[in-house]
C-alpha cells in the first residue's frame, strides 16, 4: 500500500545549524504549538478507543501499549505513571517495547524489524481476549507493532493505534485507529519532537480518562496515589485538609495510620457517622 509519510518529509526549514540558539528555540517552539491542534482534530477516534477500554478494565481485563523506539518509551512511560498516581495494580496497564526494557534506555538494532517478536512479548502475559492492545508507532509502518496487532485481531482482541500519518498500515491493521498528523519535523524525521509530543498528550488521556471512569480519582484529586515520597505524602495530608475540614496534625494522624488518602476519607466519615 502506498501512502504519505509526512514524519519523513523534509523540514520546513532549512540551514539549522546557521540559527543562534534563540532562533532554533523559536522555531522548534512555533512547531511544537502545532500539536495540540493536530490531537483536537483526533478527538472522536481518541474517545472511540478509550470506550473501547474503559468496560474492558472495569470487567478485569488489561490495556497494553506495544511500540518500539520512542513510541515504545512513551507507552512504557505511561503505563509505568499509573500505579503511582492511580494506586492500581502494575498489572493494570502494561507497556511494551521492541528490544525488552533494555531498549528503553538504549537502541536495540533490527528489534522492531521482527514480525513475530512483537506477538511473543504479548504472549508472556497471557494476553486475552478480555485485554486491550494498542500499538504505538509515529509512522505507522512499524513490523514489530503491526504483525502484533494481526495476532490480536487473529485471537479475538481488541486492538487500538496511534500514529502520526494518514491511512498507514498500522491505522489498517487496528481496529480503533488514532491519526495525529503532526506533519514534518523540525529536524527532518526526528519523530521524537512533534510525533513523540502527540503521542504523549493522547497516552495521557487514555489512561487519565480511563482511570477517572474507573473511579480512581476524587473530585479532582488522586485520592488512590501510591504515598511513595515525602511530597505526596505532603499532598496527601493536604487533601485530608480540605476535604475533611480538619488541621494538619490531625490529617497527618490520619494518613499515616490508613496509608491511603480515600481510605482515611471514608474512615473518617464512618467514624464521624458512628457517633451521631
Amino acid at each position: 500500500m502506498q501512502f504519505t509519510k509526512t514524519t519523513e518529509q523534509d523540514s520546513s526549514y532549512d540551514h539549522l545549524e546557521k540559527m543562534s540558539v534563540s532562533e532554533l528555540l523559536s522555531n522548534i517552539n512555533a512547531e511544537d504549538k502545532t500539536v495540540a491542534f493536530s490531537v483536537e482534530k483526533a478527538m472522536p477516534e481518541i474517545e472511540a478507543l478509550i470506550k473501547q477500554i474503559i468496560p474492558k478494565l472495569k470487567s478485569g481485563g488489561r490495556l497494553f501499549y506495544i511500540g518500539a523506539g520512542t513510541s515504545g518509551r512513551m507507552g512504557v512511560l505511561d503505563a509505568s505513571e499509573c500505579p503511582p498516581t492511580f494506586g492500581v495494580s502494575p498489572d493494570l496497564v502494561v507497556g511494551i517495547i521492541a528490544g525488552g526494557d533494555g531498549a528503553i534506555r538504549n537502541a536495540v538494532e533490527f528489534a522492531e524489524d521482527s514480525t513475530e517478536q512483537g506477538w511473543r512479548d504479548l504472549e508472556e502475559f497471557k494476553v486475552n481476549s478480555n485485554d486491550v492492545v494498542v500499538g504505538i508507532a509515529a509512522s505507522g509502518t512499524t513490523p514489530y507493532v503491526i504483525s502484533a496487532l494481526e495476532a490480536c485481531n487473529a485471537n479475538n482482541i481488541t486492538t487500538g493505534s496511534i500514529s502520526c500519518n494518514h491511512n498507514s498500515p498500522l491505522s489498517q491493521t487496528s481496529q480503533f485507529p488514532i491519526e495525529v498528523i503532526v506533519g514534518p519535523e523540525f529536524v527532518t524525521g526526528s519523530s521524537r519532537m512533534k510525533a513523540g509530543t502527540a503521542q504523549k498528550l493522547v497516552l495521557n488521556m487514555i489512561s487519565t480518562a480511563a482511570m477517572i471512569q474507573l473511579g480512581k480519582v476524587k473530585g479532582n484529586k488522586m485520592v488512590d496515589m501510591q504515598l511513595s515520597n515525602n511530597k505526596l505524602v505532603d499532598r496527601g495530608i493536604k487533601m485530608l485538609m480540605r476535604e475533611l475540614n480538619i488541621d494538619f496534625i490531625e490529617a497527618q494522624s490520619l494518613l499515616e495510620t490508613h496509608k491511603n488518602v480515600r481510605s482515611a476519607i471514608q474512615h473518617y466519615t464512618h467514624g464521624n457517622k458512628a457517633h451521631k
